[in-house]
């Protein structure tokens, strides 16, 4: 395996998507049933628009479409994979993440949400208050957490 410093990161897209009541979505990793929750994320695929990659990517993992696009972050946001993950995601071709951020409301019904998609990533899912946010993630991801509840908090729904 290469050194970590010499491994890029991946690109990707996150969505924080938010209910009428202004709850955030959350859904329990398959692959890390730990009691850590993550919200829908995803890479970009070639030729794709991150805006595009964040709709694919919310309905592959929940199968929701009915969605109205808040704001898009301005920052990206980076994470690193601790090392006992390094090597195993992604087949060990990144170090980490570099993402763009979309803040979305969910404009459907609940029955709308299907997590047991053709490609599978949550055994469960979760409707959560916004300080609850950086609690419910894995530690690697908490930062990120923190900073997309403070620009959540900042944002005027209808």
């Amino acid at each position: 395996m290469k050194n970590r410093k010499e491994l890029p990161l991946r690109i990707g897209v996150g969505i924080a998507l938010l209910n009428r009541e202004n709850k955030i979505f959350v859904g329990k990793r398959i692959d890390n049933p730990a009691n850590s929750w993550q919200m829908p994320q995803g890479g970009v695929d070639k030729n794709e628009d991150f805006l595009q990659a964040a709709k694919r990517e919310l309905e592959e993992e929940t199968s929701i479409r009915t969605v109205e696009v808040i704001k898009q972050l301005n920052e990206w946001m980076t994470y690193d994979l601790p090392k006992n993950l390094l090597g195993k995601l992604w087949k060990g071709k990144y170090r980490g993440q570099k993402q763009k951020w979309f803040i979305m409301q969910f404009l459907g019904k609940n029955d709308e949400i299907n997590i047991r998609t053709k490609k599978a990533e949550f055994l469960d899912w979760k409707w959560i208050i916004l300080s609850d946010l950086p609690k419910v993630a894995i530690d690697f991801k908490a930062n990120i957490y923190k900073k997309i509840a403070k620009e959540i908090a900042s944002v005027k729904l209808n």
